[in-house]
């Protein structure tokens, strides 16, 4: 059975404090679109958030790709940006270490990750050390919120991500209510019925592709927002070849947002 409250019912009963700022910012905005932007240099990722800003709740980064990455010429210019235009930061690292480990890859290097990503996420092959090491990092970091993400489900071809394994990393996710806030998956996860009301962000998100010749495949807008998502994940979809992230993006907004009124039973 699917969440059917609004963002904002949810907003009130939540513990996760990363999760109540999201679903508010959600509802002010009006956008369940999260953009992914995977490319390779601070000038085209900070332009092409710039553009994309006005119609996204989060920003998802793959920071270790950027070739020209500098703390003070790459990060401090994306935070000004989340500032104008009032979204989050997700730093896709899909942490997979044990919990010390995962704990410096996490606050130190050059990445320094807890200084200014709202939320993360992890793999749950290694076990409950994952939540702990990275929490207790966040919380040596900042006194600001943060953040995880579980990795139960994946939608590229042949993820080995489901059955016992995606069941095995719920059960990670039910150690800590404040710090794990819920999944990257396809499908809803459950656990309403135990008071966890998990956020489910759901990347593979199309609206006019089906999928690519490395293994990722497309779900449509409608279809995964009704099956329980509350955040798509969209990537080249905003910005691929010939595409105007403007339009682009003014597109997904209003996709994801209708679909969820309609999952709501707003519409």
């Amino acid at each position: 059975m699917v969440n059917t409250k609004s963002y904002t019912e949810r907003s009130e009963s939540t513990s996760s404090p990363v999760t109540r700022r999201l679903f508010q910012l959600i509802e002010s905005k009006k956008s369940n679109l999260c953009a992914s932007v995977d490319v390779r240099t601070t000038e085209e990722l900070l332009s092409l958030i710039d553009k994309l800003g006005p119609f996204i709740c989060l920003v998802k980064t793959h920071i270790d790709i950027i070739d020209d990455f500098s703390y003070e010429g790459t990060i401090v210019p994306l935070l000004e940006l989340s500032k104008k235009h009032n979204f989050m930061i997700f730093e896709d690292r899909k942490f997979a270490d044990i919990g010390n480990t995962v704990k410096h890859q996490y606050t130190g290097g050059v990445y320094k990750i807890a200084q200014w990503a709202d939320l993360t996420n992890a793999h749950g092959v290694t076990g409950e050390g994952v939540v702990k090491g990275l929490k207790e990092g966040a919380k040596e970091t900042t006194d600001e919120p943060r953040g995880l993400l579980m990795l139960a489900e994946l939608s590229s071809k042949g993820s080995l991500a489901y059955g016992e394994y995606s069941q095995k990393t719920v059960e990670i996710a039910k150690s800590d209510k404040e710090f794990v806030m819920g999944f990257i998956a396809q499908n809803y996860m459950g656990g309403t019925e135990e008071g966890f009301d998990w956020v489910i962000m759901t990347p593979g998100v199309g609206l006019d592709d089906k999928g690519d010749s490395l293994g990722q495949q497309y779900r449509t807008v409608d279809e995964v927002v009704a099956n329980g998502t509350d955040v798509i994940i969209v990537g080249r979809g905003l910005f691929g070849k010939g595409r105007d992230p403007v339009v682009e993006g003014q597109r997904y907004k209003e996709a994801g947002w209708n679909a969820y009124l309609k999952r709501v039973g707003k519409n």
